[in-house]
């Protein structure tokens, strides 16, 4: 077993529990400091009192999850390579990795905007904006969505400082951005009356202080090398390789949630708002899970560095263990506070309806959903990233149109929320049952690996020995 360094792999001893709770934990702060202020920002939007407006932020906010599971999926890939490559000590290999993903990211990121803003009225309208959502939606993202240009080399610094277990200052990054959110929002949409335009203008200020707080951080862990032209070519089929299918693993929740959003447009603004203040709520309330995904990763890949499958199952252990604690108390809450949040946000008729049933149904579907987000951290960083490709986009046709078709016949917009529900619950299981087969496997090949290097090592000492005995002996020699 390869013993790396211990001031870099932090993760291949001590507790494993203890490694998850403060993982997901600084990721959680950092990240649902992000979703809050998202969550001000729609409350800011809805205290202007025009639902329309609501959806039309709702919408606008759909089209960009796009470009940040492609962002997110990059950083995935870039994160697993380097966290695995510290497990091994490689910390050179670690740091043109980092360098080349980075450079990577920044490239994407540019053709990406420079493709979607081209066809964003046709996008907006096929996933539901009407007439009076839509210019207001287009506006919006014409303004913002430049800015992924900042956003994705910020995503793969905050990737790039857990892989080698800087928690506390990934949770820096992504808390800059949220903190410049929260003080700029109601400034720029009530103060200088810019309304949904000036949360636009502040999406963009707060990805800037993402990007640069970012930068703070991995050159203070000096994570990066100066570029090479090469090592750039070279590596970017590597990081292709699990960036691709993570990509198409994170876009397909983008693809459920603008499938949602049509399905409930023929119910009305009023539907369309109420799942605009869902998809808010949601990753505020559950961000734990998403921090936890992102943050089981590296201590995976350190782990499978050094080749210590054992903690890799207490890793997955620990994971689902964390996620049905989390999960129960913040069920809980949703139900005790349900009341008070449609006041909050103003939701009345089948807003309010669709909203409430959502509060008390939520915490059982998201404890398997949370289950899937651990297998898919499996998958992206134990090199079976189509496994998880195969779960998601699973979960975003089979598990989502049909039920949700269904539920919305019979049940209308409760319906809808039921049948989505359903299939998270049986692609749940089947993902966290396939992780631990995951390990399994990485375990015999390792073991067969051993045999295989064990046997050609004694090989050449039997060969020298059997040469030794067959030739003559010199001449005078005692025989």
């Amino acid at each position: 077993m390869r013993e790396p360094r211990a001031e870099s792999a932090r993760f291949v001893r001590g507790s494993i529990l203890r490694h998850v709770v403060v993982m997901s934990g600084t990721g959680s702060i950092g990240l649902m400091a992000i979703f809050v202020v998202d969550l001000l920002s729609l409350l800011y939007v809805s205290k202007l009192g025009d639902p329309k407006l609501t959806a039309a932020v709702g919408f606008a906010t759909i089209v960009q999850f796009f470009a940040i599971a492609i962002n997110i999926g990059l950083m995935i890939a870039a994160g697993a390579l380097v966290s695995r490559a510290i497990g091994a000590g490689d910390e050179a290999g670690a740091r043109r990795i980092a360098t080349s993903g980075t450079i990577h990211g920044l490239v994407v990121s540019a053709v990406l905007v420079l493709a979607m803003l081209p066809f964003l009225g046709p996008f907006l309208s096929f996933i539901g904006a009407d007439a009076e959502t839509l210019p207001v939606a287009e506006r919006f993202l014409w303004i913002a969505l430049p800015s992924n240009l900042l956003m994705g080399p910020g995503m793969m610094f905050s990737g790039l400082l857990r892989a080698v277990g800087a928690a506390r200052q990934a949770m820096y990054v992504t808390l800059g951005g949220a903190i410049v959110t929260a003080g700029l929002d109601p400034l720029l949409i009530f103060g200088a009356g810019l309304g949904v335009d000036g949360a636009a203008i502040t999406t963009c200020v707060a990805r800037a202080t993402f990007a640069l707080v970012g930068l703070w951080g991995v050159r203070q862990h000096r994570m990066l090398a100066r570029p090479r032209i090469a090592d750039i070519v070279s590596d970017a089929p590597i990081v292709l390789r699990i960036a691709l299918p993570a990509v198409l693993t994170n876009l397909a929740p983008s693809v459920a949630s603008a499938f949602i959003a049509h399905a409930l447009a023929q119910f009305g603004t009023a539907a369309v708002a109420g799942n605009v203040v869902i998809d808010r709520l949601t990753p505020v309330a559950f961000g734990g899970l998403f921090a936890m995904s992102g943050s089981i990763g590296p201590i995976l890949g350190q782990n499978w560095g050094a080749a210590r499958f054992d903690r890799m199952r207490g890793v997955l252990r620990s994971g689902a263990l964390v996620t049905a604690v989390y999960v129960v108390v913040v069920w809980l809450a949703l139900i005790v506070f349900r009341e008070p949040l449609l006041h909050l946000f103003t939701l009345e008729g089948m807003a309010a309806d669709l909203f409430e049933f959502f509060c008390v149904v939520s915490g059982a579907v998201w404890f398997f959903t949370g289950l899937l987000f651990l297998a898919n951290a499996a998958f992206n960083n134990l090199g079976f990233p189509f496994y998880s490709t195969a779960l998601n986009w699973g979960r975003a046709t089979l598990g989502t149109v049909p039920p949700a078709l269904i539920g919305a016949h019979f049940y209308g917009p409760r319906g809808v929320i039921a049948g989505i529900g359903l299939g998270s619950i049986l692609f749940g299981i089947a993902g966290i049952l396939l992780a631990f087969r995951t390990v399994a496997t990485l375990e015999r090949r390792g073991r067969a690996k051993s045999v295989a290097a064990a046997a050609e090592t004694e090989m050449p000492n039997v060969g020298a020995d059997a040469a030794r005995a067959a030739a003559p002996a010199p001449s005078g020699a005692l025989v």
